[in-house]
């Protein structure tokens, strides 16, 4: 399993909107693609600037098989109805590793 790891900052008081067009928008585009496992979206307590989005996928192959024009068409929507008031400050992979208890 691979975890796609997405942090952005939003202003403080556009961050449920972020959230629930972050849902109606980029999830069911993401859940339509094979491999897609789960999306989280961790809320920082301490900051209300600050939104993570934790997508896991079943491997990098199958996260990277979404088409680009699908995902730059996606995120045009997305900026369109957020306006600049997100930026994403990171992005990372992470490779999952599982150990098996006895």
């Amino acid at each position: 399993m691979v975890v796609e790891f997405l942090r952005f900052t939003v202003a403080s008081e556009l961050r449920e909107q972020f959230v629930r067009l972050d849902s109606d928008i980029w999830t069911p585009v993401l859940a339509k693609t094979s491999g897609f496992l789960r999306k989280e979206v961790w809320l920082n307590s301490d900051d209300p600037t600050e939104v993570v989005v934790v997508i896991h996928w079943a491997s990098f192959e199958k996260w990277q098989s979404i088409p680009p024009e699908d995902l730059q068409k996606t995120e045009e929507i997305f900026s369109q109805e957020m306006g600049d008031t997100y930026q994403l400050l990171e992005s990372k992979r992470y490779q999952v590793q599982t150990f098996l208890q006895p």
